[in-house]
């Protein structure tokens, strides 16, 4: 077989075999109305139970966003976007978190069984913490649509002095670093999906590592968008 030949056949292969991961798990779910509004912003970071500084600096990217135009690149061609057709906020309703794979909802094990994710990782993702002598070296953030829904190891970071936790919760008990950063690297008014982003965004993996100190292990994020027609930042 020659390489042109190989490659056209390995192009073909994954464009035509369907999308594997596009399956969605049956969890019952608090979902905001469709439509991207004042309303909408203010819902989100209601839920979240935000300050007044992060809902005034939500609606300060939102009205800069509509003001700007959607970019449009070379080769990339898609159907118009309707960003008033989109939930903004989905999260699963809250339970009792679970001691062991035993209790945890057997529609989240099966997703992350699809997704082929080992079955000790499964155990973190769910909620359930492992005994002392069997906790792998890498904490975990696993973010399920807007909220996240397991943070491991934080305490054993922390003695490093390394914080790990979801953007929601840095907000309520590190807000002077968030102040401090947000927006930092690419601000709210760089582009059009950063506005949108800025105005938006739900939940996602917070990281302070101090200067000088080594962080005692890998850390990693699971991000699953499992709801239909949402907007997840």
């Amino acid at each position: 077989m020659t390489a042109v030949t190989e490659s056209r056949d390995t192009v073909q292969s994954v464009t035509e075999a369907g999308y594997k991961w596009g399956f969605s798990t049956e969890i019952e779910m608090d979902l905001a109305p469709k439509g991207l509004n004042e309303d909408i912003i203010r819902l989100i970071s209601a839920r979240k139970e935000e300050p007044d500084w992060l809902l005034a600096w939500r609606l300060k990217a939102f009205a800069h966003w509509q003001t700007m135009a959607e970019p449009h690149w070379a080769r990339v061609h898609h159907p118009p976007i309707d960003y008033q057709d989109l939930h903004y906020y989905a999260a699963p309703k809250r339970k009792p978190g679970p001691r062991s794979l035993d209790e945890v909802d057997p529609e989240l094990l099966a997703m992350y069984d699809r997704l082929g994710i080992p079955l000790r990782e499964r155990a973190i993702l769910a909620g359930v913490e492992p005994p002392e002598g069997e906790r792998p070296d890498v904490a975990i953030d696993a973010v399920f649509d807007s909220v996240s829904v397991a943070t491991t190891f934080r305490e054993s970071l922390a003695k490093s002095g390394v914080i790990f936790c979801p953007i929601s919760e840095a907000v309520r008990d590190h807000p002077e670093l968030v102040r401090e950063y947000l927006g930092s690297v690419v601000p709210a008014g760089d582009n059009y999906f950063a506005a949108l982003n800025s105005a938006v965004f739900t939940d996602g993996s917070f990281v302070f590592l101090p200067k000088g100190v080594r962080c005692p292990m890998e850390l990693s994020t699971y991000f699953r968008i499992n709801a239909r027609n949402t907007g997840q930042f």
